[in-house]
């Protein structure tokens, strides 16, 4: 008998198990929502990775969101190299701080002042303290599928990794954090309506992914938005627009511009450190004030604002404000879309595609749309599975999850959006 040859990958995720929790350290790289053994990467350039066998897989995945420009950027690369050779951390104020802050203030409409930190996590945690801070109120919502990180207050009903994990609310959260939270149908008017119609007083915040990514991409409605907006006013409680996936990747201006719908609150994170870990908060001057050391609201972190990480996001920043990047990354996103749709239904394969510049999720679901977490559950997680190891095999590497967003990067030039194109068509024939 021929035994069969295993990879390096499934050697180092069986040495990994023996020291990392699951072998991992996100739940969501442990493929859990596809089978089979997650893919240790060593290196990566443009929109290709490089596994530890040496093959080649075009990537989907970009980190999760921040790699807009596609990995290893020449200028984000030297501008790096050149902090580090500066010093690694101070702990102390540095220029590059201020430049950074100034550069996302022209950008965004809603931010006058902001706070950097070192996640997302971090940011809405902080965003959910002030909110409750201001309001004077505990009461908070949200809506079931979106991931806003991995806080007690923000994990019932979450995304992507729960939702991959088979758990609807974490364990460990207090009961009594998660009485405060209450989670509706993502899209849905009523049920937001009616809740701030039994208890809109005691509401201190709404917290809202514009386009949801963590349930896959699926877009808010220009009505729903403008609702939470107009239910916030009138009850005296904040609108917090989490664009910690979507801040710089689906506009110059955010998805608030796209829907003209400004926030008191917006939270950061990706793309602002070009790859590095990093958050931010921003929203009204009235409002950040109320954070120390000006205000009473706590939060701190000794690495917020790290130089390197500046440096990183000023040149991403840089790249992105040139004119043209985001028509191009709409048309690279939209070409790619309209291909996987139209060879689906060749091959008669049910499908639903949602995109927008940068960012899209493909629903294997016989439904006509997809708007919610409801519509999501129904999804055909065999068929993606087979899927993803489709396109794997052909060197094309999709989210290992069917609750996940894909990424399009400025590097995935035609050539590669083509080769995409030719593997999916014969996944689909496949399947």
């Amino acid at each position: 008998m021929i035994s069969r040859m295993f990879s390096r990958s499934e050697f180092l995720f069986e040495e990994a198990k023996k020291i990392l929790v699951g072998g991992v350290n996100s739940p969501v790289r442990a493929f859990k929502g596809v089978g089979g053994t997650p893919i240790f990467f060593k290196r990566a350039h443009g929109a290709e990775c490089v596994d530890e066998d040496g093959r080649t897989y075009i990537d989907y995945v970009g980190a999760w969101g921040p790699m807009v420009l596609g990995h290893t950027h020449p200028r984000v690369v030297e501008a790096i190299r050149e902090a580090c050779a500066e010093g690694l951390a101070y702990g102390a104020p540095s220029v590059h701080e201020t430049q950074l802050a100034q550069k996302i203030r022209e950008l965004l409409p809603s931010i006058e002042r902001l706070r950097f930190v070192n996640s997302g996590t971090e940011a809405t945690m902080t965003a959910i303290r002030l909110a409750r801070a201001i309001t004077k109120r505990d009461r908070l919502i949200k809506f079931t599928g979106c991931y806003h990180g991995h806080s007690d207050s923000l994990l019932v009903s979450a995304g992507s990794g729960v939702l991959t994990c088979g758990i609807p609310s974490s364990p460990g959260v207090p009961s009594s954090l998660a009485e405060m939270t209450q989670s509706f149908e993502f899209n849905d008017l009523a049920q937001v309506k009616e809740a701030f119609r039994q208890r809109g007083n005691e509401i201190a915040a709404i917290i809202v992914e514009p386009i949801a990514g963590n349930m896959g991409c699926i877009p808010a409605t220009e009505e729903f938005l403008s609702l939470l907006r107009v239910l916030c006013d009138q009850y005296g409680s904040l609108l917090i627009f989490d664009e910690v996936m979507t801040g710089f990747r689906v506009g110059l201006h955010g998805a608030e511009a796209l829907y003209n719908v400004h926030p008191d609150l917006i939270t950061l994170g990706k793309i602002i450190g070009g790859g590095l870990p990093i958050g931010a908060l921003g929203g009204a001057a009235k409002l950040m004030q109320e954070l120390a050391p000006h205000g009473l609201v706590y939060q701190a972190g000794t690495q917020s604002g790290n130089p390197v990480v500046m440096a990183a996001g000023l040149a991403t920043l840089a790249e992105i404000v040139k004119p043209g990047f985001y028509e191009a990354l709409q048309k690279s996103t939209t070409d790619l879309a309209n291909a996987l749709s139209e060879s689906a239904k060749r091959w008669g394969i049910p499908l639903v595609i949602h995109h927008v510049p940068g960012m899209f999720s493909l629903f294997f679901t016989q439904r006509a749309a997809v708007q919610n977490y409801q519509d999501v559950k129904d999804v055909d997680k065999e068929i993606y599975r087979k899927f993803f190891h489709g396109l794997l095999k052909k060197g094309v590497y999709f989210p290992p999850s069917p609750f996940e967003s894909a990424f399009v990067s400025a590097a995935h030039d035609d050539k590669i959006l083509n080769k995409t194109i030719r593997a999916v068509c014969e996944v689909f024939k496949e399947i």
